[in-house]
């Protein structure tokens, strides 16, 4: 019967929305008004077909579960972009990253770059699961992506993947000249747990008075360990990201004792959000992050800085690594993307 169940699951995720609307009539979800979008929902039921919401993965699993996923969900970049692996410095020695150049433009050219964090809760994803959404990026903007590995928990846990973080960037400032990346052009984004980690480099720059990147890029972030959110709870069973999962991926990353509401693991609690780059903050209505996004953007404003944010109501955690088999997937990277042409393309 299970079989049974999931073929049809899985036939609901490969076909086109229209089919799938059809399908569920009536019955998709409605989160405090919010629908979910067919699709989503159509993604969300495969998954709590897979995953047993009593088990608790192994580390290992977890990873396994999320490199398949994208690969079998995300579709390849299908605009011409020019991939470069590399090093740069780390909190405790070099770390990979790969670099996206648009197709047609000079690799030694001075032009905008956004640095990227993947997301996959501190403890998974890579650059590899992020290699389409990154290309993309690079070639809808129409700016160079430096994508950064940081040290995954538990084995590295706070705050080494931030670490990595502030040492790639700093050295990306320092050598911009022989790179071809504008020091006054640059922005640093990511998703989920990458874009935690944009936001706690936002804070550590401005504490430290080091230089500020022109923009922030902000996808689902996860910015409030405190998981008390109406989003949080409401969508607290969501196959997606359920609330155990991430109280589970925090139990990973941050060792006992550490103050969790600290500004580098919950940078809503910053005291230095006046002053940061603008913001790009994009949110989806069926993810529990909901309210995180919500917040942050609203706390940026109070602060002064200008923020662009981008409600996708029906849609669930990590759907811009999902374009096959949602296209609504596309339409938020094309949103992303055209943000960062204006924030990064606009003369200073």
């Amino acid at each position: 019967m299970k079989k049974v169940k999931l073929i049809w699951a899985l036939l609901r995720v490969l076909l086109p929305e229209s089919a799938v609307r059809l399908l569920y009539g009536g019955a998709l979800p409605v989160v405090d008004g919010r629908q979910a979008n067919p699709k989503a929902q159509a993604v969300a039921d495969l998954v709590g077909l897979v995953r047993d919401p009593a088990a608790q993965p192994t580390v290992q699993e977890s990873r396994v579960q999320l490199a398949g996923f994208v690969e079998k969900f995300d579709a390849p970049c299908r605009e011409p972009v020019t991939r470069n692996d590399m090093t740069l410095p780390g909190g405790d020695g070099p770390r990979p990253a790969r670099v996206y150049v648009p197709g047609g433009c000079d690799g030694a050219q001075s032009f905008p770059t956004l640095i990227y964090l993947h997301g996959g809760g501190w403890i998974q994803g890579s650059i590899d699961t992020h290699d389409a959404l990154c290309a993309k990026l690079a070639a809808r903007a129409g700016v160079r992506v430096v994508s950064v590995s940081y040290r995954l928990a538990p084995k590295h846990p706070f705050p080494a993947a931030a670490q990595d973080v502030l040492a790639a960037y700093l050295a990306l400032l320092e050598r911009a000249e022989d790179l071809g990346i504008d020091p006054a052009r640059i922005a640093v984004g990511g998703d989920s747990a990458g874009a935690n980690l944009t936001a706690s480099l936002m804070h550590s720059l401005s504490e430290a008075g080091k230089p500020l990147p022109r923009a922030q890029l902000l996808i689902y972030p996860a910015v409030d360990a405190r998981l008390t959110s109406a989003s949080v709870q409401a969508l607290q069973d969501h196959p997606l990201l359920s609330l155990p999962r991430m109280q589970w991926y925090m139990d990973q990353y941050i060792p006992q004792g550490q103050d969790r509401l600290a500004p580098e693991i919950s940078p809503l609690m910053s005291t230095h959000l006046a002053g940061q780059p603008q913001g790009f903050v994009l949110v989806a209505g069926h993810d529990p992050l909901w309210d995180d996004g919500l917040s942050y953007a609203a706390a940026l404003e109070k602060a002064g800085v200008p923020v662009t944010v981008k409600q996708y109501p029906g849609q669930i955690h990590g759907f811009l690594n999902l374009t096959k088999v949602i296209p609504q997937a596309d339409e938020a990277i094309f949103d992303a993307a055209e943000w960062l042409r204006g924030a990064l393309n606009t003369a200073a």
